[in-house]
């Protein structure tokens, strides 16, 4: 291992106190000798350009992006940096490399390690699926487009917000011409849920002690696919109420693991220790539970 400074990684969120991603990280710099750490910079609403520019004065190596900045990212790469053709299609950011020339690189590795992530724990592509996001911030808009790429049969978007809905649901017209897609209330989630053959939750809701499930048991159904982008409580109320009714769910421990490794990738040019990642994840979940 070279001696010196750790070159810093950080993830840039708010709140940001509980993600699991130093874990990961930290094990895997240590598991190839890399002089690097990776820490959490709680970062407030519009503060995300200055930050970015502030970590790049200070020789950071690459930063992850996650709630609720990944859209205020992409805003200010697209201005002051460049962008992968994901990050521009998605108009999202969560991963930042800081190349040696000075360039902020942007990229958006939810969606591929989302895609990841669902065939690791349904063996399962959205493809041909009737697909309910709940949620049309950053991480519901990347994969709600992911979906649309990959060929769902229709996707309904449900958020309280109309705004960020009309805007994903323009987003999912521009990218899928003919894909049937609708924007609807919660209320109106609540009754279609049962009819769709994948759910993804992709709102905060379900972080907090006491947070309620944001759908009902008669929403589910057996062999349904409903997949909780939190990953901290394992079992969200949604996920135990999804699997009372007989649905097949996954949290968001391995969109996690499997957007990390490629953002591990691109900072470091190496190739991922995978199974020292999902150990450290385990590990560190575990010792979070009560």
């Amino acid at each position: 291992m070279t001696t010196g400074k750790p070159q810093p990684f950080f993830l840039l969120g708010h709140p940001v106190g509980h993600s699991l991603s130093p874990a990961m990280h930290n094990a895997a710099f240590k598991a190839l000798g890399l002089n690097a750490i990776y820490g959490l910079l709680d970062v407030a609403p519009g503060e995300v350009a200055r930050t970015l520019a502030e970590l790049r004065a200070h020789g950071c190596g690459g930063a992850n992006v996650t709630i609720p900045h990944k859209e205020a990212a992409y805003r200010f790469l697209a201005a002051k940096g460049k962008l992968s053709d994901g990050a521009k299609r998605l108009h999202s950011v969560n991963t930042v490399v800081f190349r040696p020339d000075g360039t902020l690189y942007g990229d958006n590795t939810d969606a591929p390690g989302f895609l990841d992530a669902l065939k690791e724990a349904f063996r399962a592509t959205p493809r041909g699926r009737r697909v309910l996001v709940l949620g049309a911030g950053g991480a519901g808009r990347a994969l709600a487009l992911t979906c649309a790429m990959q060929g769902a049969a229709e996707i309904l978007v449900a958020d309280i917000r109309l705004g960020a809905r009309r805007r994903l649901l323009l987003a999912l017209r521009q990218t899928a011409p003919g894909l049937p897609v609708a924007g609807i209330s919660l209320d109106r989630a609540r009754a279609a849920a049962r009819d769709c053959d994948l759910i993804i939750q992709a709102t905060p809701v379900g972080m907090r002690p006491g947070d309620p499930a944001l759908l009902p048991a008669e929403s589910f159904r057996k062999d349904q696919l409903v997949f909780d982008l939190i990953y901290n409580p394992a079992i969200t109320p949604l996920l135990a109420t999804a699997q009372a009714a007989g649905a097949r769910t996954g949290n968001g421990l391995g969109m996690l693991l499997h957007q990390g490794v490629r953002a591990f990738r691109q900072w470091t040019g190496r190739k991922p220790p995978v199974p020292v990642m999902r150990a450290a994840l385990e590990k560190a979940l575990k010792a979070k539970r009560p």
